[in-house]
């Protein structure tokens, strides 16, 4: 298991940074920009190459600085600062407050920062490719910013999964789409369905781990609200239903047949789906469903862009 962020680096300030923004998990907003784009390229676009990297760039600012805000909002509301039961560095925060490494001021400046850096970025791409984009824009910070900042809090009223799912899974496809076609369409957001139900799992499973923690702080998230067995049944059915949902992509055409590869991750998911069920009420058990869980999400995301890209 990684160690936890401690004070040696404050002696190393651009490591210290980066590392706040927990660039592990950068790859969950990337792949659906990369899935929006491969999308752009199955309809018969052509990939500027430069929007692309700037798209790129863009996603992950938003990202690490709602990562950050994160940290921020529940160093707060108390929930990483009780938490004995974390998973690190999957659940419980960056620890960056906690452990001394960054204070609540910093934490706060640095996520603003880093949001700022992306509205004007997310500008710059609304001028070169049309007003649209600025929809899809505003409602994702609007997303990532509420998840856990009041007075929104989503994730403390039941709906931080649905907005994870729609912000990674439909917003960031479509927008990504959107700067290369200039026009808004469906076509990105069926085809970002069913990642945008493994995006929901990952979510999902990093809430066992922290249920006591977030319950006492008043974090009512689906585990919380809903107990352990009813929230692994629907992590199984979350991975049944994207399975279906691709297949049912592919026999309508909307899809090509080699699309049916990108099933193969899935068998990751329902292993994950399996051990989540004999251990949810031992989440210190849930360390390989949680690796399993990423792992599917981030190879369904790359093969099926790549093969929209190839095919």
């Amino acid at each position: 298991m990684p160690r936890e962020p401690d004070q040696s680096l404050l002696h190393k300030p651009l490591l210290r940074y980066w590392l706040a923004t927990r660039p592990g998990f950068l790859t969950a907003s990337l792949v659906p920009a990369l899935l929006g784009v491969a999308a752009f390229t199955y309809q018969g676009g052509r990939v500027d190459g430069l929007l692309l990297l700037l798209t790129l760039l863009g996603i992950m600012l938003v990202h690490a600085g709602v990562n950050v805000l994160n940290d921020y909002y529940d160093e707060l509301n108390g929930t990483d600062r009780c938490n004995e039961t974390r998973i690190f560095p999957f659940t419980g925060g960056s620890r960056f407050i906690q452990n001394g490494v960054l204070s609540t001021g910093a934490t706060l400046h640095f996520g603003g920062l880093l949001l700022l850096a992306a509205i004007v970025l997310g500008l710059g791409l609304t001028w070169a490719s049309g007003g649209g984009l600025m929809l899809i824009g505003v409602t994702g910070l609007l997303l990532g910013w509420g998840y856990s900042a009041p007075p929104l809090r989503l994730n403390s009223r039941g709906l931080g999964e649905p907005s994870i799912a729609l912000g990674f899974g439909i917003l960031i496809p479509l927008g990504a789409w959107y700067v290369q076609a200039g026009t808004l369409s469906l076509y990105p957001i069926l085809v970002g369905l069913p990642l945008s139900l493994l995006l929901l799992n990952i979510l999902l499973i990093n809430q066992f781990p922290d249920r006591e923690a977030d319950a006492a702080c008043g974090k009512h998230h689906w585990v919380v609200r809903y107990g352990e067995e009813p929230s692994a049944r629907l992590y199984l059915f979350n991975v049944l239903a994207s399975m279906a949902l691709l297949i049912g992509l592919v026999l309508a055409g909307t899809l090509p047949e080699a699309a049916l590869l990108a099933l193969l991750p899935q068998g990751q998911a329902l292993r994950a789906a399996l051990l989540l069920l004999a251990h949810a009420r031992q989440p210190e058990q849930l360390e390989p469903a949680i690796k399993m869980t990423i792992g599917s999400m981030l190879l369904h995301g790359v093969l099926l862009s790549l093969i929209l890209w190839l095919v």
